[in-house]
């Protein structure tokens, strides 16, 4: 378990992460999320020991950062923004290297490598030397040489980024299995990591803790939240859908069409909108029930000068 009580970090008297204080178990895939500025990377420089606090401490399965980094950090697989590499290596050197400096020896570094290469798929690239590789697969070689030495933990600071899309749901796949026994933090500023991979989010801003608790939670915050959005393929008279049991608001977006009802607090309107769409033969051509839009809620929390406290769901 991760156990971080008023953590903080002052820079030249800039305060980058201010009085953090949480905890996280195995099996959580924690998606740490911020506007750039925020403080996520510093806070995961104080997570791996790579900085000490200004105050406050960070305890990783009992032991504290302060007193045993060195023992800590052999437990931690970390991918830094950037993660720096060997370029004049090939890609099987560089991770040779590395697992060799993690203390693996013979059968089991061979075991290690041979895993750690299929599970981020680079069998293709072994030999050829890091310099000559896209930006895509470099950002792999830096997840392999985090997963090399199997670790307890994971601190991953933007795992999918320069990834295409079939390399990102490799990733998060990856990701999800990893978890089962491991406790895996996701640093990122992509609000589609946190649905499409994480159990839990913690956003931060202005090195505060705004909120923290599930994606689902989340996207409850969202005014589109079970909202009902409707196209249709040409004009009709839609007077009628705000006048809907449980209809709160209705909004039309004129550039594209689109009319979208919100339901008041606590309602699920989908069953009366169908019923009055098929009463009244509107020609519906699109029709979307919203979970919830997150870069909405986001804007929300982060903008929030006058925050008191974090919002936990």
């Amino acid at each position: 378990m991760i156990a971080v009580e008023n953590l903080s970090r002052c820079f030249h008297g800039l305060t980058a992460v201010d009085d953090l204080t949480f905890t996280i178990k195995p099996g959580e895939i924690v998606g740490f999320l911020g506007p750039n500025g925020a403080g996520k990377s510093t806070t995961m420089k104080m997570l791996t020991g790579f900085l000490a606090p200004s105050s406050g401490s960070v305890t990783i399965e009992g032991l504290s950062m302060a007193s045993h980094a060195k023992k800590i950090q052999q437990r931690i697989g970390y991918l830094p923004e950037g993660a720096p590499l060997y370029n004049d290596m090939t890609v099987f050197q560089f991770l040779y290297f590395i697992a060799s400096v993690r203390g693996l020896k013979g059968a089991k570094r061979r075991e290690r490598l041979k895993d750690v290469i299929n599970k981020v798929a680079l069998q293709g690239v072994l030999n050829r030397r890091i310099e000559e590789l896209s930006k895509g697969f470099r950002h792999r070689i830096g997840l392999a040489q985090a997963l090399v030495h199997d670790p307890k933990i994971l601190i991953l600071d933007e795992p999918t980024d320069g990834l295409d899309p079939n390399q990102k749901h490799q990733v998060r796949e990856l990701i999800r299995a990893l978890s089962k026994d491991k406790i895996v933090i996701i640093s990122t500023h992509i609000l589609e990591e946190v649905t499409a991979v994480c159990n839990r989010t913690m956003i931060i801003a202005q090195g505060k803790l705004r909120f923290d608790g599930t994606p689902e939670a989340l996207q409850q915050r969202s005014r589109y939240h079970q909202a009902v959005t409707l196209h249709f393929s040409y004009a009709a008279d839609i007077s009628g859908l705000a006048e809907i049991e449980g209809v709160d608001e209705m909004e039309v977006d004129r550039r594209t069409g689109d009319v979208t009802l919100f339901p008041e607090p606590g309602n699920l309107i989908m069953n009366a909108v169908v019923e009055h769409v098929n009463h009244f033969r509107l020609p519906v051509d699109k029709f979307t029930v919203e979970t919830g839009r997150l870069d909405e809620v986001f804007r929300e929390i982060t903008l929030e000068e006058n925050t008191q406290g974090v919002v936990t769901e």
